[in-house]
């Protein structure tokens, strides 16, 4: 399968993987994954005693044999498991060489397509919503949410293609309420399972109440935090005017050599407390550059800490 997004033999690669969980899935609908219903499959759950009614072909025999009282075998019925991705569209995800915004949609095609290969049931939540401020725009909007309407509910393999093109056509720009978007997205969800979560966090508000809210519904969460080279290690010095790209805020500030190394300590000081707040939560986190080379992400770091195998 060919796609802008992610390279062929990258694909072939996670075809071969299966997302895990924690928790058992609990969607109504058939998939591949272990739930706590009971049904038809081949995997033994239980036994319980017969009653009168119960289908005779899933007595054990064997056991009647044995104890001279019929039981009936239980078995796991297998569901699908939702997979929600939030991915933060937000004005400050267009900075960076690469940009920010372009090495989240592939990390968000990536996971997106591991999911649907194992026939679980993916929903996208992009924030903020487009704007639309004149016709011409409104023309964009109206392709945009469309776009994005069509990421809220996509099953199966065979939906991969249409998948990778719509979230090619996603854009960026905007402040983002990161908390707010993430407690809409908790609320909505008529069924838990994981969530993964791409966005820098650099919301001035704050990522403690949009990642509580996701926890406390029951979601399984994968945080992962993308950073520009440039803000890991900044190359530019002097006398520097800085514009906030999502509220135009500026601030005229002198950075020389020497504060490197100050700037990269708040910057790492940052990282380590948006860790220390996930770990406690059972969130797996990640900080990582755009510059990472993406199947060394996927491939490596991800299966090392058990996001998929």
């Amino acid at each position: 399968m060919k796609t802008a997004l992610l390279p062929p033999e990258l694909l072939r690669r996670l075809e071969q993987i299966q997302l895990l969980a924690a928790r058992r899935a609990k969607s109504t609908a058939r998939g591949e994954r272990r739930s706590r219903a009971r049904g038809v499959s081949v995997e033994f759950a239980d036994y319980r005693n017969y009653v009168v009614g119960d289908d005779l072909r899933h007595l054990d025999w064997n056991l009647f044999g044995r104890l001279d009282r019929l039981f009936l075998k239980l078995y796991e019925e297998e569901r699908e498991l939702p997979v929600r991705i939030f991915l933060d569209a937000s004005e400050s995800m267009n900075f960076g060489t690469p940009r920010k915004f372009d090495f989240a949609r592939q990390v968000a095609a990536a996971m997106g397509y591991v999911a649907l290969c194992g026939f679980d049931r993916v929903s996208f939540h992009v924030f903020p919503d487009p704007q639309a401020q004149d016709s011409q725009a409104l023309i964009a909007y109206n392709q945009q949410m469309a776009v994005r309407g069509a990421l809220r509910s996509v099953r199966g393999k065979k939906s991969a293609m249409q998948f990778f093109t719509n979230i090619t056509a996603l854009t960026s720009g905007g402040a983002a309420d990161f908390n707010a978007a993430l407690k809409r997205g908790a609320l909505e969800a008529r069924q838990t399972g994981v969530a993964v979560v791409l966005s820098d966090f650099l919301d001035p508000n704050g990522y403690e109440a949009g990642l509580t809210a996701l926890v406390g519904r029951g979601f399984q969460v994968h945080a992962v935090q993308l950073l520009a080279p440039e803000e890991l290690e900044p190359s530019a010095f002097g006398d520097l005017r800085l514009i906030d790209a999502e509220t135009g805020a500026q601030q005229e500030v002198t950075f020389g050599k020497y504060r490197l190394k100050a700037y990269q300590q708040s910057v790492a000081s940052f990282i380590q407390r948006l860790r220390e707040y996930c770990q406690p939560r059972g969130i797996q986190f990640f900080s990582v550059s755009s510059a990472t080379d993406l199947s060394d992400l996927l491939l490596k770091q991800l299966k090392e800490s058990e996001v998929w195998s």
